[in-house]
């Protein structure tokens, strides 16, 4: 008897996450509880608007603090990581944010807010490099890219659930409620790694004895001209990509006026198709041993057909279709960006190339939302929207130019 398509196609979907160790079940779980905690980040630059009643320019210099504080934190959590163990600097990191978030909303002025992003952003980040080195030793080899996207797809989840409620909430009871709900996740998830989450067996020792490989190493992450090309890509990738937690929102409620709750369900899209479609997409392309710079350069044309196509109308359904570019972009360029940089990674490294990797996201959050904002009020937001279209192309080029210097046959 043959199956129907539709149980098919469930079947493969299950068969996207078999394999993969019961760790990293636990370690996305942890990860899905702090990430559906995190439904105030999208709204920020809306929140600073409407209840600080900051400037558009005063937002994006907010988020370029924003964006120093990752930078700080994922340099210090490389550093840590690599020092003590990726366990402790994620519960150290996830329990003080956690009340970072509750302090966070009693800073009302203009410098006071930079002054606390920056730090709460440099307590928040120092996890990143953590979590991708927790990822590299609760992982298998063959495994490592659907274990990413395991990791990505639980935070996606938890990126989905958060704006919309945090929309809802945002738009019933105002944002206070948002900060203290972000603090009280924060704290569950690292209780949580506390309680389901070991160590791996023998992995202080193994941590150790990477140390020694490390100091016997002479080459370093800022000496692999090929890495360093990658995080180029990366910090320009994501300079278009983050507008999606400023600069759209803002597009969104003052071009198309659309209310919070229906930015959050917008926004939740990007999740939900994460959700349902990126393990299975990896999955396959896994089993057909795709090239995995081959795919980057795939993500970073999506990522500029994104935002070209908000210059083309004013129909509500292409704020849609775009979000689905945009996340197609995001499902393809994350997973193998992380996969690749940890198979290049040396052993007793990986906590500083992870924090590498970490840093050009956080290089993009200090130049990328800033830069969108600033030309979105002195501009206009379509100039912005082509904009970060051309940034994308640039990306693609940079791409065909390290699959060059690394030889097809390594890409």
């Amino acid at each position: 008897m043959r199956r129907r398509p539709g149980i098919k196609l469930f079947d493969f979907y299950l068969d996207s996450f078999r394999g993969l160790s019961r760790q990293m079940w636990w370690l996305s779980l942890a990860t899905l509880v702090n990430r559906a905690g995190t439904m105030v980040i999208p709204f920020l630059s809306i929140y600073m608007s409407k209840n600080l009643e900051f400037s558009l320019s005063q937002i994006g210099w907010v988020m370029t603090f924003f964006g120093l504080g990752s930078l700080l934190g994922s340099w210090l959590g490389g550093k840590l990581t690599d020092r003590f163990s990726y366990y402790h600097v994620m519960i150290t990191s996830m329990m003080l944010s956690g009340f970072g978030f509750m302090i966070l909303i009693y800073f009302k002025s203009y410098l006071g807010v930079c002054i606390a992003i920056f730090v709460q952003m440099t307590i928040s980040d120092a996890f990143r490099p953590a979590a991708f080195t927790a990822i590299d030793a609760y992982s298998l080899p063959e495994n490592k890219t659907r274990s990413i996207s395991l990791i990505r797809l639980f935070i996606n989840l938890g990126y989905s659930i958060g704006p919309a409620i945090g929309g809802f909430i945002f738009y019933r009871y105002g944002a206070s409620l948002l900060f203290y709900l972000d603090g009280i996740t924060c704290i569950l998830s690292a209780v949580f790694i506390l309680i389901a989450l070991r160590p791996k067996p023998h992995s202080l020792e193994a941590e150790k004895q990477n140390n020694l490989y490390a100091k016997a190493s002479s080459t370093g992450v800022w000496k692999d001209k090929a890495y360093l090309l990658m995080m180029l890509i990366l910090f320009l990738f994501n300079i278009a990509f983050f507008q999606l937690f400023a600069n759209l929102p803002l597009f969104y409620k003052e071009i198309h006026h659309l209310n919070e709750k229906t930015i959050g369900w917008i926004m939740a899209l990007n999740g939900i198709l994460i959700f349902l479609t990126e393990m299975p997409l990896v999955s396959w392309m896994e089993r057909r041993k795709f090239s995995a710079l081959k795919i980057i350069f795939v993500s970073t044309i999506f990522l500029s057909i994104s935002y070209f196509l908000l210059n083309t109308t004013m129909w509500f359904w292409m704020l849609i279709i775009s979000m689905i570019f945009l996340t197609l972009s995001e499902m393809l360029g994350f997973p193998y960006s992380n996969s690749w940089s940890l198979e290049r990674a040396p052993k007793g490294r990986v906590g500083e190339y992870m924090g590498a990797y970490t840093i050009a996201f956080s290089l993009s959050h200090i130049i990328g939302p800033n830069l969108g904002l600033q030309v979105s009020s002195n501009f206009g937001y379509a100039t912005s929207w082509y904009l970060m279209g051309v940034i994308g192309i640039i990306s693609a080029v940079l791409t065909l130019v390290l699959i060059k210097m690394v030889g097809s046959s390594r890409a």
